[in-house]
Formats: structure tokens, C-alpha cells, sequence
């Protein structure tokens, strides 16, 4: 029989490893060879047993012996519900060891943002983002990395980990392209589901190579590997008796050989048939049978032990199995002997761990279930207690809680609102939600159940909003809420309803409770908060006498207190859309300002208004040609959310509405840049919400802008930017900016068709504004040639109504639009009165597109080469190639 031996000086279970060995070290090469060189991501799957473990643990022996720095972590299977634990094993050796001022100035700006999920700063008061920790924490690993080049990551049992390491581990992975370091994940085929098994699909994904799936060892290599153990002697009938009552699995093989050598029994033929006994007794039901062998004080560590899963220190387990100090440290002594527990590697030791571990997951597992059911809860709840005193806080001992059975306990019920509110945090929403859904089971008092579930809806608004939504409208149907509480969970409530898309159940349900409220500051903020809803509806027309209502309301507003703010702020954007004086818009949202500044409580980061309201009154600022005071409010709103570590869906409006603004200062080049970014954190967020559509739209007219036309129906087909539109209103109008995109690529009669249902759902709605709402001008130049009638009236009316609204741009892109529809010297002076407007307008590409088309309506050499210089200046390349075109064939010009 041939004998198939492992690596030199590698474990008895790397037998038949070979090729992961080199594949590993292969990639060590590459990352050791230059600082500059590409991140790699290796996968290793295998079921229980396999070798993962003592493979990592040859990985980690390779690399120290090359002179990497090597970072290591591994998953619980009773620690899943603890946010962060196992990102915190990697990365808090690494910190701790450093000075406070060290650890912040490798973190830089993202200290305050994933320092307290690493546990190494307390949390602000502010609750945080979890795609901003999330970024956070790729961000401080990338820092670290740079200083420990070459740097290993070691995660054993990733199925196991925690769904925050998991989100951090699947976008740490997609940033291995421009960071030098080797990362290597092992983890079993299943035992995840939902949105973990998402984020272990994207690591492997992200590796760009086959995953390693370990196989169970050859009849060959078990004979190999007992004869290495036992002695030359084994015979052939042993050898393959092993084989068979493994399966050839590594740890099952080794665990075998170990109570083989313990029985003294010879390795012959003879004695073969004694190893599925001895097999048995090393594994489930053996084992808790080995365990009780050793006496009921040592199966009582061994429970305590299981519970508690990690930081197994002898004196914590002596507390929860209440037992003595000298009592505790015999039992560890004893386990230790039977190969149940044993001392951490110092090589694997993470900071602040105990001073034992399982010799093996499996064996931690069969333990665990071991424990009879009634026993396992109580000790959860001990094991609660014990956390507690030893200072470590609510949210560590809350996984305990969480086992606990429901018993009408009040002081339970504070813990886990506790726990959920560190959880929150630290950005942690779904271990606070889990904290609250366990509270209600308890259940809370009357007087404080409607308070959880108003907790719970907020701590699920924007990662559940349907479940939020069932949350706080049963909180609203019960007592325990006061007046204040019961406004905010209405307006929660609301906000809900948004992200789910009832966008008009939103606004009834505001509209309710405003109308049982008297007079006053509760009411005030609800209506604002139904006037807002209202206002970014595109489902349906509003309410007859809407605008007259709330600009009525809006006269009696001076600005007092935040209410009135956000009521003139939708007075002034409700003006924008209907096309009213820009003048009376303007001061509506200068009134609404506090010197010329966002008041308190009003702020970007602010959750009692929420960011609709602020993107009104910048946008109004926008297309009022009020560019400074928008652009300042949007770079504000980017600093603020970018220092909070709000990096998800905030953050994209926020990169989306400076595209917006660049876009009409006729920066396309810069617009491009921050919609593709918008778009990019969109996609993170999840397709289909009102933020993914605005970034898609503004993207899609910015590259129709620089004449990038095959480029930008590239885009709307990977996205999906088709009907139907989202029931909130988007800016730039998904129709007008699609309508135009069809009429880019030929598609002229779809084209037309989409503009006139662009038509119909302003015209539904009073929204007048042929600069906010630009189908007329487009509509007007597709029917130009085939209803030349119907043209000039669209035409006319959109001048008609852009000189109402008053704004050089508005008139400049009126007349441009009257010119185009004309000939000869009419067209001549239409185009010459558009160039006079908006050159005195903000908005360089539209000033740009009027001079090319003034210099070919007048054939002027002059016009056209300062249109085309302006052309270059905003990027604008299709307008480039038009007015060269002109120029090169010279003809008629003068």
C-alpha cells in the first residue's frame, strides 16, 4: 500500500493538503515579493472536522516564518448574536497594543466612527450608521495594514461570524485591489442563511479563484497517518478499520488514534473491530458519556465553559457553576487531560480572551447541547449576571438574556432596552432589534410595552421598514406613549410608510393625527410633516387648494421655532414647482434660515425632520440660480455625514445633489464623478428606493449632457431606468430625463410618448416649472417637424411660465427652445436674446449649448469658437464635436 505523507513538519491533519498548502503559499509570495502589489482572498470550505483549522494553523506557521504579521479570529456558534465579535478579535490586538493617540491617528477621521464597535472608545451619543462603521472599519484595517505590511487575516469558522463581520468582511474584500495583503476565510458549505449567507456568497465571489473544498482523507493517507501515530506495526485490516469508521475525516481520525493509544489497544486485525466502540466514545453521545466519567464538578466547568463560549477564565467559570477558586482549577486540570479543553495557542491568544478553549468546536458544540434544556436557560441567565458584574455592559451580556425564558420580568425588559440602546450605538441595529423582540416577549409592563415598541420601530426604520411600520402602529394603538412620543412615533411611523413605498398611506396617516391635535406646536409639526409628504408625492394629484392652503399657512410662519422653518421651506419649494415668482421662493427659504444658516434641530444628521425636508430647500436654492447658497448647503451636508459615519443612503443623496448642482454650474465632468459615487453607495443601499433613482436620473442626464448617448443608455439598461417610477417625486424627473434619452438613441415616437406622460403627471399635479420639470422644451423640439402646430404652442406656454418664474436661466432656455423651432432671422434674434440670458446665468453648459447654436444660426466664426471654448470648460464633448464640425466645413460662415 502506498503511504501518501504530509508536508514536512506540518500536523498530523494536513495529510492530502498539499495543494492548499502551495496554493497559500503561492499567494505569500506574491504578497511578499512587493509592497504595490494587488490584495488576495483565499476560500477554504470543508464540513466539520475536515482540516480547515489545522490548515490555517500551517498557514499562520508559514507566514510568521516569512516575517508577516499575522492577525487571527475565529466564530462561535453560540456567539453569532455578538455584534462585532469576531472583526474585534482580529483588530483589537493590533490597537490595544497601541497609545490612544496611536490607535486615532492610524484610524484618522474614522476613530470616533468604528472605534466603538471595536471597543477601544466609547460610543457618541448620536446613534450610528452601520454602513458607516462598516467603512469605518475597512478603512482602519487598510491604515493598519500599511504598517504591518505583509500582512495575513486568518477567519476560521466564518459561517459562525457575527452578521456585522460578515457585511465588513464582504466590503473589506472588495477593496483588495489597491491594498497588499492575504486574507484567508474557512468556512463550512451551508449553515448560514439570509443576509449572512449574502455576505459569505460576495467573499467568495471576491476571492476571483475557485474555493478550496477539502475532501476527507484517502484509505492511503489514514493508513499513513495511523502508522505515524501508533507505529510502523499498524496493520493493513487496522488501518483500513480506522478509515472506515471515520470516513476518512481528520479530526475524527485523530480524536480515534488518541483513544487508541489512551486503551493501549495493538493495532492489529484482532483488535480492529473494538474502534467503533472507542469511535463513539470520542464523539456526541460518547463524549458526554467521557465527561460524566470525570465527575459532576467537572461536567458543571465544562457546562459553565460552553455557556459562556468565549473569554473562559477559570475564575468566571467558577462564578457561574458556583464552585471555589481551588474547586474550578482542578476541573480545568482534569478537562485539559481528557482533551476537552486546553490552553489557548499563544500564537491564536486574542487580547482579553481566557485562559482555556475547546480543544475543538465539535466538542464545544456537543457540550453545549449536552447541557438538559432547563438547565442551559438558567445558566444563561446567570451567566447574564456574572457579565454584568464583571463590568463588561448590557449589550455583552444580552446574547445570555436572549436565552432566558419569558417570566414577566421587569428588570429583564430594562437590560435588553439597554442593550439594544449600546447596540445602536455602536451600529448595531439588528442585535437591538433582536434585544426588543425578545423584551416583548417577556412582556413589558402596560405602561412601558408601547415604549418597546416604539424603540424597536425605530431601530428598524430604514433595515426593515415593513416590520417598523407593524411595530409602531401597534405602539400608537395602546396607551404608555405621551403626547411628544406619540407625535414622534406618528412622524416614525410616516417615514416608514415612505421607505416601503405607501407613500400615500404616509400621508393620511400624518393628516389623522394632526387633525386631533389642537392648535399648536404638535400639530404645526405634523402638518409640515403632511405638507412634506404631499409635496414629493408623484402617485396622484393633490388635494384640491393644496398650495393656497400651505402658502396661507406659510404667511403666518415668522420663523419662531422649527415648525414654521420647515413649513416655509415647503413653501418655498411648493412655489418652485408651481413656477411662482423665484423671488418669492427665495425669500420663503431665507426666511426659513437662521443668519443665513440651518437652525438647531435642523441639521443634516437630524431624525425628528428627516433629510426630505432639506434637499426641498436646497434644490429650491438650485434652480432659483441660487448656486452658492445650494452648493455650501449640500458640501455641509456631505462634511456632516462623512464625520458622523453616515456613509449609506445619506450619504449617496448628499454626492447625488452635488452632481445635481455641478450639473447646472455646467461642472459635468465633477457631476459625473459624484453621481457615479452617488450610485455606487446607492447600490449598497438596495435598487428601487427614491435615492437609487435620483442618482440613476441626474447620472443619465449629465452623460446625455456631455453627448456620452450610447454611454448613458448603457447605464439606464444596467440599472434598470424604466418604468415604473417610484411614488416619491425624483429630481431630475425620471420621465423628462428618459424622454430625452430616447430621443438620444432614435427611439422618437417612444420618446414622444414618454414625454407627454411627463405632461400629463405635471399638468396632475399644478407643477409648472419647465426648468424643474424640462419635458415642454424637449417635447416641443421632438414635434417640431410632425406637429409643428402643437411645438410652438408647448413653446410658448413654456415661456410663458419660465418668465413668470423669472430667472435668466428659465428665460435663456426658453428662447433657445423658441429658436430652435424657427428659421432665418427670427431664429437669429431668439437664439441672440437666449446667449444675452444666460450669460448671465449660472449655468455654463446651457450659456455653452446657446452660443454653438447662436453661431450657427447667425454663422458666426466668432460665436462658435467662444461656444466651443466653453464647451471644453464644462465637458460638454458632443457640444465640442458639433460646433468643430460647423467650423471645419467653413461653408456660409463669416
Amino acid at each position: 500500500m502506498t503511504e501518501v505523507r504530509p508536508t514536512e513538519a506540518a500536523s498530523a491533519s494536513l495529510w492530502e493538503r498539499d495543494a492548499e498548502v502551495a496554493a497559500f503559499e503561492e499567494a505569500l509570495n506574491t504578497l511578499c515579493a512587493d509592497r504595490s502589489s494587488s490584495g488576495s482572498l483565499l476560500v477554504i470550505k470543508g464540513e466539520a472536522g475536515i482540516g480547515k483549522t489545522a490548515l490555517l494553523a500551517e498557514a499562520r506557521r508559514i507566514a510568521e516564518r516569512r516575517g508577516c504579521t499575522v492577525w487571527s479570529a475565529r466564530g462561535g456558534e453560540t456567539l453569532k448574536s455578538v455584534p462585532f465579535n469576531v472583526v474585534r478579535q482580529l483588530l483589537q490586538p493590533a490597537l490595544v497594543s497601541l497609545m490612544p493617540e496611536e490607535a486615532r491617528e492610524y484610524l484618522g477621521d474614522w476613530y470616533d466612527i468604528a472605534g466603538p464597535a471595536l471597543g477601544i472608545t466609547e460610543p457618541g451619543e448620536r446613534q450610528a450608521d452601520p454602513q458607516g462603521v462598516t467603512d469605518g472599519l475597512v478603512a482602519g484595517v487598510r491604515r493598519l495594514a500599511r504598517r504591518d505590511w505583509p500582512l495575513v487575516l486568518l477567519i476560521d469558522d466564518a459561517h459562525w461570524d457575527d452578521l456585522e463581520t460578515l457585511r465588513w468582511l464582504a466590503a473589506f474584500a472588495e477593496r483588495l485591489d489597491d491594498l497588499s495583503v492575504l486574507v484567508v476565510v474557512a468556512r463550512r458549505p451551508g449553515d448560514v442563511s439570509g443576509e449572512g449567507a449574502r455576505y459569505l456568497e460576495a467573499v467568495g465571489a471576491a476571492a476571483g479563484r475557485p474555493q478550496a473544498v477539502l475532501s476527507a482523507l484517502t484509505p492511503e493517507a489514514t493508513a499513513g497517518l495511523t502508522r505515524d501515530t501508533l507505529g510502523a506495526h499498524a496493520d493493513a485490516p487496522f488501518c483500513r478499520e480506522v478509515w472506515a469508521v471515520t470516513g476518512g475525516n481528520p479530526y475524527e481520525t485523530v480524536e480515534l488514534l488518541a483513544k487508541v493509544q489512551d486503551s493501549e489497544l495493538e493495532p492489529t486485525e484482532h483488535a480492529a473491530a473494538e474502534l467503533r466502540a472507542l469511535n463513539r466514545s470520542a464523539r456526541g453521545g460518547g463524549l458526554v458519556a467521557r465527561l460524566e466519567e470525570l465527575g459532576i464538578d467537572a461536567t458543571r466547568f465544562a457546562w459553565a465553559a460552553a455557556i459562556l463560549g468565549t473569554g473562559i477564565s477559570v475564575g468566571l467559570v467558577a462564578k457561574l457553576a458556583t464552585m471555589s477558586l481551588d474547586d474550578a482549577a482542578r476541573c480545568a486540570e482534569l478537562l485539559e487531560g481528557a482533551r476537552i479543553l486546553t490552553e489557548p495557542d499563544p500564537a491564536n491568544a486574542q487580547m482579553g480572551d481566557g485562559d482555556l478553549e475547546f480543544v475543538h468546536p465539535l466538542i464545544a458544540s456537543a457540550v453545549y447541547n449536552s447541557i438538559p434544556d432547563a438547565l442551559r436557560t438558567a445558566m444563561h441567565g446567570i451567566a447574564a449576571q456574572v457579565v454584568t458584574d464583571s463590568g463588561l455592559g448590557a449589550a455583552m451580556a444580552s446574547r445570555h438574556l436572549l436565552q432566558v425564558h419569558p417570566d414577566d420580568d421587569e428588570e429583564l425588559v430594562e437590560q435588553l432596552r439597554e442593550a439594544a440602546r449600546e447596540h445602536l450605538a455602536v451600529g448595531a441595529p439588528d442585535a437591538a432589534r433582536r434585544c426588543l423582540e425578545r423584551a416583548l416577549l417577556e412582556p413589558p409592563l402596560p405602561e412601558v410595552h408601547a415604549r418597546v415598541l416604539f424603540e424597536l420601530g425605530c431601530a428598524t426604520l430604514l433595515t426593515a421598514p415593513a416590520t417598523t411600520i407593524d411595530h409602531l402602529q401597534s405602539a400608537l394603538a395602546m396607551p404608555g406613549l405621551d403626547a411628544e412620543e406619540r407625535v414622534d412615533a406618528v412622524v416614525r411611523l410616516s417615514q416608514a410608510l415612505l421607505h416601503n413605498d405607501q407613500l400615500g398611506e404616509a400621508v393620511r396617516t400624518v393628516e389623522a393625527e394632526a387633525a386631533r391635535h389642537e392648535d399648536g406646536p404638535a400639530r404645526l409639526r405634523l402638518q409640515a410633516v403632511q405638507y412634506m409628504w404631499e409635496g414629493i408625492y408623484a402617485g396622484e394629484s393633490n388635494s384640491p387648494g393644496r398650495s393656497e392652503r400651505l402658502a396661507d399657512l406659510a404667511r403666518t410662519c415668522t420663523g419662531r421655532n422649527n415648525s414654521e422653518r420647515a413649513l416655509l421651506m415647503l413653501r418655498g419649494f411648493d412655489a418652485l414647482l408651481q413656477g411662482e415668482s423665484a423671488e418669492e421662493v427665495v425669500e420663503a427659504c431665507d426666511r426659513a434660515l437662521v443668519n443665513g444658516r440651518l437652525a438647531p434641530g435642523l441639521g443634516w444628521t437630524n431624525t425628528e425632520w428627516g433629510i426630505e425636508l432639506l434637499l426641498m430647500l436646497s434644490n429650491s436654492y438650485a434652480y432659483t440660480d441660487r448656486l452658492d447658497r445650494s452648493e455650501s448647503l449640500y458640501n455641509e451636508a456631505l462634511r456632516t455625514y462623512e464625520q458622523a459615519g453616515w456613509s449609506g443612503g445619506h450619504l449617496s443623496l448628499a454626492h447625488a445633489h452635488i452632481g445635481l448642482v455641478h450639473r447646472r454650474r455646467g461642472r459635468l465632468r465633477e457631476a459625473e464623478a459624484s453621481l457615479r459615487e452617488a450610485l455606487r453607495l446607492a447600490e449598497r443601499v438596495g435598487r428601487g428606493l427614491p435615492l437609487y433613482w435620483c442618482a440613476t436620473s441626474n447620472l443619465v442626464d449629465v452623460l446625455l449632457a456631455r453627448g456620452h448617448v450610447e454611454e448613458a443608455w448603457a447605464i439606464a439598461d444596467q440599472y434598470g431606468f424604466a418604468p415604473p417610477y417610484p411614488s416619491p417625486m425624483v429630481m431630475h424627473d425620471p420621465r423628462s430625463v428618459r424622454g430625452r434619452l430616447l430621443l438620444a438613441v432614435g427611439r422618437t415616437t417612444d420618446g414622444i410618448n414618454e414625454l407627454e406622460e411627463a405632461e400629463k403627471d405635471a399638468t396632475a399635479r399644478g407643477h409648472h416649472n419647465p426648468v424643474v420639470l424640462p419635458w415642454a422644451f424637449n417635447l416641443a423640439r421632438a414635434l417640431a417637424t410632425q406637429d409643428p402646430v402643437r411645438a410652438a404652442q408647448l413653446s410658448s406656454d413654456a415661456r410663458r411660465q419660465a418668465e413668470r418664474f423669472g430667472t435668466d436661466t428659465a428665460i435663456g432656455e426658453a428662447l433657445r427652445c423658441a429658436a430652435a423651432l424657427e428659421t432665418g432671422q427670427r431664429a437669429v434674434r431668439l437664439a441672440a436674446q437666449a446667449v444675452a440670458y444666460l450669460e448671465a446665468s449660472p449655468c455654463q453648459y446651457e450659456h455653452a449649448a446657446a452660443r454653438v447654436e447662436y453661431g450657427i444660426a447667425a454663422r458666426s466664426v466668432a460665436e462658435l469658437n467662444r461656444g466651443l471654448a466653453l464647451a471644453r470648460s464644462c465637458g460638454a464633448d458632443g457640444l465640442v464635436t458639433k460646433a468643430r464640425e460647423v467650423l471645419e466645413t467653413g461653408r456660409g460662415l463669416r
